[in-house]
């Protein structure tokens, strides 16, 4: 990346959650029929002729009892202050009418991604963006269904959600003073409204910007290396976090809440991978989770997981 970057080639990126299997693709290797994407409006295709089918979409939750487990060993973390945020998820089995290929033409996202029929991403989530030695984070923590009475003030007044956004902005400012001067936060908790095929969801985002030296480009891939994993879907401290996660979870992430986004040359852009689908031998699997905190209930996170096992077709 950092060769690349330094000779102002364009290029494709996608690293997993546990960063085992990193991946780098030179825009004039990538085949279209097995890789397309969409970030903020840059793309690699053309739009099919839109589906008039309407979406058929169910899905089987892990149970109750099972994420009832999980959250109380997470929950025995915290209290010892092994952890003070942790990002709990788990796989969801679905069952849908549409394709991998539909669902990424007919999903609405900022973020969007098609790769090798294995999985697709129709992320909401900015991890960074690099624009004219500016870098930008923008961590999206907290959410609530828009169809809840008062719903934007009940998320905004939420102590839970208040301590859990704050300790992931405090994170990535910490990350972003690793190479930038002059971190601030100029945006902080702002809604974000997201619809889906059947409801609205509200989430809540912040911005922190920092100021790169002039030779950043030579050094892109190291700058994205340090801020791995995203704070936002792991929690803080995060080398701890990480590790009760894989303890916890008892499943591997892959390349779901990893980072992918594209170089043009001259700027970079890119997006967590959440709202993630995955095609594997037992069928099509919906990755999900929130974060838990020592104020979490078990009930409400058990729902937000599946609130946010949705798809954006309008």
């Amino acid at each position: 990346m950092n060769t690349l970057a330094s000779k102002g080639e364009a290029f494709l990126f996608l690293f997993d959650f546990e960063m085992k299997n990193p991946l780098v693709h030179r825009m004039n290797e990538i085949n279209p029929d097995e890789i397309v994407f969409e970030i903020n409006g840059k793309r690699n295709f053309e739009y099919p002729e839109k589906n008039n089918a309407k979406l058929s979409f169910e899905k089987k939750p892990v149970l109750f009892e099972q994420y009832r487990a999980a959250f109380t060993q997470v929950m025995e973390h915290l209290n010892y202050g092994n952890s003070y945020l942790l990002n709990l998820t788990f796989p969801t089995q679905i069952e849908t009418n549409f394709s991998l290929k539909d669902i990424f033409y007919e999903s609405v996202a900022k973020y969007k991604l098609l790769y090798r029929n294995q999985f697709v991403v129709f992320s909401p989530e900015i991890f960074v963006k690099i624009t004219d030695s500016k870098i930008c984070s923008y961590p999206m923590k907290g959410t609530i269904n828009a169809s809840i009475r008062d719903s934007e003030q009940v998320l905004l007044n939420n102590k839970k959600e208040i301590a859990e956004h704050t300790t992931i902005v405090d994170l990535i400012r910490n990350d972003l003073n690793r190479f930038a001067k002059n971190v601030r936060v100029n945006k902080f908790r702002y809604i974000d409204r997201i619809k889906a095929h059947d409801k609205e969801i509200l989430q809540v985002s912040s911005e922190i910007m920092g100021d790169l030296p002039p030779d950043y480009k030579d050094q892109i891939g190291d700058i994205l290396f340090s801020l791995l994993p995203a704070g936002s879907i792991c929690g803080a401290p995060k080398k701890k976090t990480v590790e009760i996660i894989q303890e916890v979870e008892n499943y591997k992430r892959g390349y779901y809440t990893g980072v992918f986004g594209y170089f043009d040359g001259k700027n970079l852009d890119s997006g967590v991978m959440i709202r993630f689908i995955e095609n594997t031998p037992e069928g099509l699997i919906y990755k999900s989770g929130g974060g838990i905190t020592v104020n979490s209930r078990v009930e409400e996170e058990y729902q937000e997981l599946m609130d946010k096992v949705y798809v954006p077709v309008i």
